[in-house]
């Protein structure tokens, strides 16, 4: 059964992904609060994807516009709101409230330390940072992606990101985070 992956923030990154996913085979649920947003991501997946059987939707994808919906069934989600400390804690801290125990979320960060970020939450275990600028993993400039975990994040989260990753296309590279984590 393909995994299914809710995206939440619909701007490019979040197209680019939902694009990518989509691609790769697994169900997808793209989310933004601002109906602009989704209504652009849906005709780019539409051109880039070709139109479903309504005319409207891009195989694979389907869109909504509330987080609790986007994850009420997710194995991943990957969040793109702006690499900012009050942004991701805001949408850590919905999501670990909305999503199912299994969830493994994926955040977005060049300068944020994922302990910290995942400390915030009931799932430690389950957070890893994506950290590669969006411009330079939209560009395909590299098929190396950097993912920095925390020291409780799981086996089972490693290999659930290394299989989501590998499908895209790109070889995960695992680096420990170096803040120290508080207790």
């Amino acid at each position: 059964m393909a995994l299914t992956v809710a995206i939440v923030g619909a701007g490019p990154l979040g197209r680019w992904l939902a694009l990518e996913a989509a691609r790769a085979g697994f169900n997808v649920l793209l989310e933004d609060v601002m109906p602009s947003n989704l209504h652009h991501a849906q005709e780019y997946l539409r051109r880039q994807l070709g139109p479903g059987a309504a005319g409207l939707e891009a195989p694979g994808v389907q869109y909504v516009s509330t987080i609790e919906d986007a994850v009420r069934d997710a194995d991943l989600v990957i969040d793109c709101v702006p690499d900012e400390l009050e942004s991701k804690l805001e949408i850590l801290w919905l999501l670990d409230r909305m999503a199912p125990p299994r969830t493994v979320f994926v955040t977005p960060t060049m300068r944020l330390s994922i302990a910290d970020l995942a400390h915030c939450t009931y799932r430690p275990e389950k957070c890893v940072a994506l950290a590669v600028e969006a411009t330079t993993l939209t560009a395909g400039a590299s098929r190396e992606i950097l993912l920095r975990t925390s020291p409780r994040t799981a086996p089972e989260t490693v290999a659930l990101v290394t299989h989501f990753w590998g499908e895209l296309g790109f070889t995960p590279a695992f680096k420990p985070d170096q803040a120290a984590e508080p207790r």
